[in-house]
């Protein structure tokens, strides 16, 4: 699939400037980092006259409402070097993780989504930043058992409840990858950031997003 071409009218070229520089300082990143974020920023403006990649809504706030978001994941495992991102859609978080850690040895994002233009826009979004990941195009059940299982974090984000996504990473949690998984209000009704629980072999926590004041990451773990 070829990408599209620009509406005449498309707010690709809309001053993004003070949203930018906002998401900077929530997440600081590289010079080229930052570069690498613009270029896919871009992409995405340009995608979304034909595929509603992100709401709409979003589209004046995207370097604080995804691409910070996404990237504040970075810094809760620092060490990792093998992601895999489940539902993948815009690429967030998986793109952005991936440019974060491309300078990293051995450091890849598999990228899991079943939707054809997704998947496309996905493919091209690695190609054009340089993003450290791989995209595989099918349905997540069928796409986890062809992985490496040497996986150090799963993510998502606004994907499932957490029991279905703790369902959908059950191997790769087992095999000792923690779950970082972006939520909103829906996270775990009743909790409040801070929260932590069990579901049946795993162990989760909350933490408050940098982003949203009721958004939150729900890290998952096996239980000791």
């Amino acid at each position: 699939m070829k990408p599209p071409t620009l509406k005449k009218n498309a707010k690709a070229a809309i001053d993004d400037s003070a949203d930018r520089a906002h998401s900077l300082a929530i997440v600081p990143v590289s010079r080229e980092t930052e570069e690498r974020f613009a270029i896919f920023v871009g992409l995405l403006h340009r995608w979304q006259t034909i595929k509603n990649l992100v709401g709409p809504s979003t589209l004046d706030t995207v370097w604080t409402r995804h691409i910070a978001d996404s990237a504040q994941l970075v810094a809760l495992a620092p060490m990792a070097r093998r992601w895999v991102d489940l539902g993948s859609g815009a690429g967030f978080p998986g793109i952005v993780i991936g440019i974060m850690i491309r300078d990293l040895d051995g450091a890849r994002v598999d990228l899991v989504e079943s939707n054809e233009r997704k998947c496309a826009f996905l493919r091209e979004a690695v190609r054009a930043t340089g993003s450290a990941a791989r995209v595989h195009m099918g349905r997540i059940e069928n796409v986890l058992p062809t992985l490496d299982r040497s996986v150090d974090v799963v993510t998502s984000r606004a994907l499932a409840p957490l029991p279905d996504l703790i369902a959908m990473g059950d191997t790769l949690l087992k095999g000792g990858a923690v779950g970082l998984f972006l939520k909103g209000d829906e996270a775990l009704p009743g909790e409040t950031s801070g929260a932590s629980g069990q579901a049946g072999d795993f162990a989760y926590e909350t933490i408050p997003s940098k982003t949203h004041p009721h958004a939150r990451i729900v890290r998952v773990r096996t239980r000791d």
